[in-house]
């Protein structure tokens, strides 16, 4: 009798503890649903274009950068002891994010994002850093660099390219800031234009690589503000070497890449060069030469794969999946819209846009532009 009452007790214990049991794991089901957590940085990629929570949080990259100078790699050309100051002597607009052409995307950051967002959180601090640092004393500074003997290909292409992509935004900014910071940077941005026109001629072959002498990356920012501004003389310039350097080729070895340190694809650059470039039948026949795996709904490419984001180098591959994806929105665009291609593209955004708000200066100083264009490449 006694054997059975604790065996019936011993059963309604039992019961009460599964009970219990079920009750938790509901209630924390419900609370996983009802709480708010607050923005994370995984939910910046729920949405792969470029919001207004967005907007903010990768607001965040340049402005914590454009004025901080140090760490800082130069990349200069010592023509003897006097050239040896600070980053912000050197460079009085364009010192900070650790390297120039880092500064100036950052600089491209806050404006292609006041424009789109001129409500957005920082705005007024977004405004005050640009004001403060494009100034036309400052623009004088810069281009006494470029002057130097020992420094006048400083930058070739890639720091080129993004400058004057700043100098596009800044004329389709309908702000009174923007016309005033354009006019300030003018006489720079005409300084780059002229390099390009000089340089260009003398480059026999074109440079096929993933990092920041590609020439194909070069030459698509710099068509794009040449088009902007209607500068014939660039569009020519521009037009008729890439024809030179790229119109014939076929079957880039697209599985060669990414190269360990690569940020930029040379087959992909290519190909979204040549869009801005070909009619659409001319470049339909073109780009299914050059790339014909792009025609097949199976085609796939793997997301370049972080390992460290500390290392400035490794971090790169993040770089490398923002501008595969903005060519290959291009692309699917000038075929009619391919949607394989851009599920592809979105994959790419996808896996690294959730690491680089938060990441490391390595990657911190430079990612945002990048998840910026590739976003706002989407969109359009």
């Amino acid at each position: 009798m006694i054997c059975s009452i604790l065996l019936t007790y011993n059963e309604f214990n039992m019961s009460l503890i599964r009970i219990s049991i079920a009750l938790l794991v509901l209630l924390s089901s419900s609370c996983q649903s009802k709480i708010d957590h607050g923005p994370s940085e995984i939910n910046i990629a729920s949405n792969l274009s470029l919001t207004a929570y967005q907007a903010n949080k990768l607001a965040l990259l340049p402005l914590s950068c454009i004025t901080q100078e140090y760490p800082n790699k130069l990349n200069q050309v010592l023509g003897d002891q006097t050239y040896l100051k600070s980053p912000a002597d050197l460079h009085p607009v364009f010192y900070g994010c650790f390297d120039w052409h880092s500064a100036v995307h950052g600089h491209w950051s806050l404006v292609r994002l006041l424009k789109s967002f001129p409500d957005m959180d920082n705005a007024e601090q977004a405004k005050k850093m640009l004001s403060e640092n494009i100034t036309a004393e400052k623009i004088m500074q810069e281009i006494a660099y470029f002057d130097d003997k020992y420094n006048s290909s400083y930058e070739r292409t890639y720091g080129w390219a993004w400058l004057l992509k700043l100098a596009e935004e800044l004329y389709t900014w309908d702000d009174p800031l923007a016309k005033e910071l354009a006019s300030n940077m003018q006489p720079l941005t005409d300084l780059i234009v002229n390099k390009y026109i000089s340089f260009l001629p003398k480059l026999v072959y074109p440079i096929r690589v993933g990092e920041h002498t590609n020439t194909a990356f070069g030459l698509s920012f710099a068509l794009d503000y040449a088009h902007t501004i209607g500068n014939n003389e660039l569009i020519h310039t521009i037009v008729s070497r890439a024809e030179h350097f790229y119109r014939k080729d076929q079957g880039c070895p697209l599985t060669w890449e990414p190269s360990g340190f690569d940020f930029l694809s040379p087959c992909l650059e290519e190909a979204g060069l040549m869009a801005r470039i070909l009619s659409d039948a001319e470049y339909k026949e073109w780009v299914y030469q050059f790339l014909p795996q792009l025609e097949s709904t199976d085609f796939n490419m793997p997301t370049g794969e972080v390992k460290d984001r500390t290392d400035g180098k490794l971090v790169h591959l993040d770089g490398v999946n923002f501008s595969r994806a903005w060519n290959l929105y291009a692309i699917s665009k000038k075929l009619g819209g391919i949607t394989h291609l851009e599920k592809l593209a979105d994959e790419h955004v996808g896996y690294s846009l959730p690491n680089i708000v938060g990441d490391s200066y390595e990657g911190g100083h430079w990612l945002g532009s990048f998840a910026i264009y590739a976003l706002s490449a989407k969109g359009e």
